[in-house]
């Protein structure tokens, strides 16, 4: 989930949703937030197996991805664009009996779509000579105010198994200033703290608002909330593609003569791994317990 959460295309909760543990993991998080006190000891307890492999993935998929992120930038974008294109069957394949049955709803999906494409043509940092730098010396009222909202939205995004939060930041223009500043604090150059002090504020706040109304959202308006989530998916194809424009060198779009076939591919075989990955695990527990009832008999 880190490694999903950490580059622009699959969110951590596409992630939790392909292999199984979706509505597990926003139900920990809703417990966690608002349960009694034995609930929240069991979403502790789930969420910290999965809390220790993020910070180890997180960790060291910021120290290698800012190295290699505006050199390559058009390589990891195909990466990325593998990522999304090969999540949407599975997306669809998980809930194509919801789908199936509730065609009428796919104008959440063109919304979806809407959402993304629009937040991407009005990037706010397109064509801007501002700095976006978090070191506290580019602190300012209106920038700590972006930061913040930027890390309310980010984390609503990676909560939701749709469009990434990394996806989000790269809209905003903070994708790189922000792991370029946790990478520098890593370096103890504590220059850059106060910015990512600010984003996690907005983060916080961000799980406070998002996983009450995801969880609700799911339960009470399931099948327009999912083509809602593929619509997300799709428009960030548009988001990526348009990525190298919001860097602080900005560059071109991704065209067809910049676009990478290998990265793409690689990006495509990643994501049905995870689905095998979860299908052997599936297997491997119910013959476990299979031998463990048996044993008991």
């Amino acid at each position: 989930m880190a490694l999903a959460d950490s580059v622009p295309g699959v969110s951590g909760g596409t992630v939790a949703f392909i292999l199984g543990f979706y509505d597990d993991f926003v139900n920990s998080l809703n417990n966690l937030i608002l349960g009694d006190r034995s609930g929240r000891i069991n979403a502790l307890r789930f969420l910290s197996k999965i809390g220790l492999g993020w910070i180890v993935g997180f960790i060291l998929s910021v120290l290698f991805i800012t190295s290699i992120f505006e050199k390559n930038i058009y390589e990891i974008s195909s990466l990325f664009l593998g990522f999304i294109i090969a999540s949407i069957p599975l997306i669809v394949k998980s809930e194509q009996k919801i789908l199936s049955k509730n065609k009428k709803n796919i104008v959440f999906l063109v919304i979806g779509i809407a959402i993304v494409c629009a937040m991407t043509y009005f990037n706010p940092v397109k064509n801007s000579s501002q700095s976006f730098s978090v070191n506290i010396n580019n602190l300012n009222i209106l920038f700590i105010g972006y930061i913040f909202i930027s890390g309310m939205i980010a984390i609503s995004a990676m909560v939701l198994p749709g469009i990434s939060g990394s996806t989000i930041l790269l809209i905003f223009g903070l994708y790189v200033p922000m792991l370029t500043a946790i990478k520098e604090v890593l370096k103890l150059d504590f220059g850059y703290l106060p910015g990512i002090i600010i984003f996690s504020f907005g983060i916080l706040i961000g799980v406070f608002a998002t996983v009450r109304s995801v969880r609700y959202l799911l339960r009470t308006f399931r099948p327009q909330t999912i083509y809602c989530i593929i619509g997300l998916m799709i428009g960030s194809i548009y988001a990526v593609i348009m990525g190298p424009t919001s860097l602080e060198v900005s560059k071109s779009p991704m065209t067809i003569s910049t676009f990478s076939i290998v990265f793409f591919a690689i990006g495509c075989i990643l994501v049905p791994a995870l689905e095998k990955f979860k299908s052997v695990l599936k297997n491997k527990n119910a013959k476990s317990e299979t031998v463990e009832v048996n044993y008991n008999s």
